[in-house]
């Protein structure tokens, strides 16, 4: 909240300063009159809103380094579920037995594959890959696809 406020109060200020930056542009280009000032409070403000757009780029630097810290703490978060979700994918397989095929099979169905993909990226037939999906639901103890994702999102969603 706090650097909200902060942001929000940078921006202002950049408005203001930028607002000033035109105004005396325009004043002195279309020739427009406006009550003289001393210089030094001229100098003064210009020299603040000089301050105020350094400090905006400054504090957009900050807010960027801030999101790609961010950034890549989500991606190395990303990376280790995805490695624990592969982990216990291993886990379950092994412990219901299933054979190497039918472990390759159990992965693209829960990918979301059809059976005739599956088919034809292990180069058998369906009904080959139906057989093995039976055998695959009877070891896990589930009636099919929806069931056999759940489990492993529940292991998932448990740690």
């Amino acid at each position: 909240m706090n650097n909200q406020i902060l942001i929000i109060g940078i921006l202002v200020l950049q408005a203001v300063c930028g607002g000033f930056f035109l105004a005396d542009i325009t004043v002195s280009v279309l020739g427009l009159p406006f009550a003289p000032i001393s210089w030094q409070i001229y100098e003064l403000l210009e020299i603040g809103a000089a301050l105020g757009l350094i400090l905006g780029v400054v504090v957009a630097a900050l807010a960027l380094r801030q999101a790609r810290l961010r950034t890549i703490r989500a991606e190395m978060a990303l990376r280790a579920a995805s490695g624990a979700f592969m982990e216990v994918l291993e886990e379950r397989f092994s412990e219901w037995g299933l054979t190497p095929a039918e472990r390759d099979v159990a992965l693209f169905a829960i990918k979301g594959m059809s059976t005739q993909e599956i088919a034809t990226l292990r180069n058998t037939s369906e009904g080959t890959v139906k057989a093995q999906t039976n055998a695959i639901y009877r070891k896990a103890d589930v009636s099919g696809r929806p069931q056999l994702l759940s489990l492993f999102i529940d292991d998932l969603m448990a740690d």
